[in-house]
C-alpha cells in the first residue's frame, strides 16, 4: 500500500485535476491525505464535494503553516508504510503509484525520487518568460513534486524542519538528512508525473526569486549538499554564467571588445535551457535580471544565515 500526501494552498483547479489523476491509477491500494494550509479559494469547497472514485482524507491549517508543516501533518495522519508526496501541481501519469511501489520493494530503505516534466501542453503556451519544474535523473535538491519515503524513516527523522517559512529547501534538507542516516536514494524514470508550466512573465519570475533566500538554510543545515553546488559555490550555472558575462561586458573597453566572449557562455546555455532559436535570444536581458534577483535573495539568505552562497 502507498500513500500520496498534498499539501495545497489556493490551486483547487490544479488540485482537481490531480486527485483526477490519482483517482485513475490501477494497481496497487492507495491512501490519500490532502492537507489545506489556508486557502482562501474553492479548495475547502472542492475538499467537501470529492472526488469520483478517490476516497481522500482531509485536513486543513487557518492560519496557513508553511508546506513543511503541511507535509508533516499529512504523512503523520497515514497508516502506509510508504508515502509519497506529491506537489499540488502536478497530474500523476498512469502507472505513477505502482512503480514507486515496485522501487520500493525493490529497495524498501530507499528514498524513491520519480521523474518530473513540465506539462508538454502547457511549455507550448507559455511563452518565454515562465517557470516549471523538470527531474529526469537523480537530482540533488529532491524536489517534493514526485518523491517518497519511507514511513519509518521519516519517524526517524522526525519529518520535515518546520523553520523553514516558505517551499524553498525544506524537501532538500530532508533528503540529505535521510542520506546522512545512511538511507540510499534511488532514480525511478518509470513513476511519472507532469509538471504545470506558469506564464507569469519577467515579473512573476522576479517574485519568485524571493523565496529562494530560505535555501540556504538548507545548506547551513547540511554542508555536504555545498558538494552538489557549481565550484561549490554557485547554486546554479547561470548564476556563475552571469557573473562572467557581467564581468566580460565591464572590461571589453579595456580589453578592445576581447572580453565579451565572456557573454557568449552565458547565452548558449540560456538557448540551451529554454530551447528557443535566435530570436528568444531577445529575451536574455529579462533572464539575467530574473538570475540576478536569484543571486540577490541567496545573498540575503547568506546573511541570514551565515552561510555564503550565489
Amino acid at each position: 500500500m502507498i500513500c500520496a500526501v498534498i499539501a495545497t494552498r489556493d490551486r483547487a483547479q490544479r488540485l482537481e485535476a490531480l486527485l483526477r489523476s490519482l483517482a485513475a491509477q490501477e494497481g496497487p491500494r492507495m491512501e490519500v491525505v490532502v492537507v489545506d494550509d489556508g486557502s482562501t479559494d474553492s479548495t475547502p469547497e472542492l475538499l467537501e464535494r470529492g472526488v469520483d472514485r478517490l476516497d481522500f482524507r482531509a485536513l486543513r491549517h487557518d492560519p496557513a503553516r508553511g508546506p513543511a508543516a503541511a507535509r508533516n501533518a499529512g504523512w503523520s495522519a497515514a497508516h502506509c508504510g510508504l508515502v509519497a508526496f506529491l506537489d499540488d501541481d502536478v497530474v500523476a501519469e498512469p502507472g505513477w503509484a505502482q512503480a514507486l511501489l515496485d522501487a520500493h520493494r525493490r529497495e524498501p530503505a530507499a528514498v524513491i525520487q520519480g521523474r518530473t516534466d513540465p506539462d508538454a501542453d502547457e511549455l507550448g503556451r507559455a511563452g518565454v518568460y515562465r517557470r516549471t519544474r523538470a527531474v529526469t535523473g537523480p537530482d540533488p535538491a529532491y524536489p517534493a513534486c514526485n518523491i517518497a519515503y519511507p514511513r519509518e524513516l521519516l519517524e526517524r527523522l522526525g519529518g520535515f524542519h518546520e523553520g523553514f517559512r516558505r517551499p524553498s529547501g525544506e524537501d532538500t534538507d530532508l533528503a540529505w538528512r535521510a542520506r546522512a542516516a545512511g538511507a540510499p536514494t534511488v532514480y525511478e524514470d518509470a513513476a511519472r508525473v507532469r509538471h504545470a508550466v506558469y506564464a507569469g512573465g519577467l515579473a512573476g519570475l522576479i517574485a519568485d526569486a524571493a523565496r529562494w533566500e530560505d535555501t540556504v538554510l538548507a545548506l547551513k543545515r547540511n554542508p555536504g549538499l555545498r558538494g552538489s553546488y557549481r565550484h561549490r559555490l554557485f547554486w546554479q550555472e547561470s548564476h556563475e554564467l552571469l557573473l562572467a558575462a557581467i564581468a566580460g561586458a565591464g572590461l571589453a573597453r579595456r580589453t578592445h571588445g576581447l572580453s565579451l566572449a565572456l557573454v557568449a557562455p552565458y547565452a548558449r546555455h540560456y538557448v540551451a535551457h529554454h530551447r528557443r532559436g535566435a530570436g528568444g535570444l531577445a529575451a536574455l536581458p529579462g533572464y539575467a535580471v530574473a538570475d540576478a534577483a536569484e543571486m540577490l535573495a541567496l545573498l540575503r539568505g547568506s546573511v541570514r544565515y551565515r552561510t555564503f552562497v550565489l
